[in-house]
């Protein structure tokens, strides 16, 4: 019998060979940002694809700092888009459930990568510089 996580594995082994846009880390990824973001908004079950993209958003920078868009890259992904491929290819294969009120169009140009990974992290960044003593 298969663990829970050999079957995940599985499973986005079968994605991947169908759909080889993105990284099967991407997948592992969005399972993780899924749990954070429930946290986040203190939901026990679903959240919004909105809801999501913005924990998505979050532990990207949290994780990955200003490496984030070299790991988006390396993913595969482009734009807030191909979280939404990603999401409804999980649905698709029974790891992830949907009602009637997600839709992928939630996570079409949701937020700009460059905007908000390179420029908005500099500008975080230097926030913080500014506050430390020396």
């Amino acid at each position: 019998m298969q663990s829970m996580d050999e079957e995940f594995y599985s499973i986005v082994t079968n994605i991947c060979n169908q759909d080889s846009r993105y990284n099967p880390e991407a997948y592992e990824f969005v399972m993780e940002a899924l749990s954070f973001s429930q946290n986040k908004f203190k939901k026990a079950k679903h959240i919004s694809g909105e809801e999501l993209l913005t924990g998505i958003k979050a532990l990207l920078l949290k994780k990955f700092g200003p490496m984030t868009m070299t790991v988006l890259k390396h993913w595969g992904i482009k734009a807030t888009d191909d979280f939404g491929n990603i999401v409804f290819n999980l649905v698709e294969h029974k790891i992830l459930a949907k009602d009637t009120q997600d839709h992928y169009d939630s996570f079409k140009n949701a937020y700009d990568f460059d905007e908000v990974f390179n420029k908005g992290y500099r500008k975080q960044l230097a926030k913080r510089l500014k506050t430390m003593r020396f």
